[in-house]
């Protein structure tokens, strides 16, 4: 099939390195960041934004990636899960979903991971309702929730001060 359309020039920071890429203007974000960046972390689960396995930080605030299109994000930057971690040591958001049990599959987990920082970066003591609104956007189906309460609980202690 021909390219139809004419590519598009774009350039981003991702996890804290620039990325100039040429994309087409159909391109959604999640597809940059898993197919021309191999950042596979992020998830695609719905393609409808309903589940949240494709959030990502951009300039600050938690997106759904499957329905940013990739040109949207030039200039942006952005957070993937791959960029909590630093230097082989876990962000201590991931160290609590580890050590609260805040995950099975795992396949909503990075979603959820960056919708609790971008909770945390405004609210380092959340109440249960706090929390419960700063993933309102992300479906796990197989935890029951308690234990990813936990875990954002845990974070939120474990970062105060960080």
């Amino acid at each position: 099939m021909p390219d139809i359309f004419e590519k598009v020039a774009i350039q981003l920071k991702v996890n804290g390195k620039t990325h100039s890429l040429t994309v087409e203007p159909r391109m959604l974000l999640v597809e940059l960041l898993r197919e021309a960046l191999d950042l596979t972390g992020t998830h695609v689960g719905c393609d409808t934004t309903y589940c949240g396995a494709c959030t990502v930080i951009m300039n600050g605030a938690a997106v759904k990636s499957c329905t940013v299109f990739a040109v949207q994000a030039d200039g942006a930057e952005i957070t993937t899960v791959e960029g909590l971690e630093k230097d082989g040591k876990l962000h201590p958001i991931q160290q609590a979903f580890g050590d609260s049990f805040g995950l099975q599959c795992g396949y909503c987990t990075p979603g959820l991971m960056l919708s609790t920082l971008q909770l945390l970066s405004k609210n380092q003591q959340p109440s249960d309702k706090d929390i419960r609104k700063a993933i309102a956007g992300n479906t796990c189906r197989c935890t029951g929730y308690q234990n990813i309460f936990k875990a954002i609980q845990l974070a939120a202690q474990n970062t105060k001060g960080a």
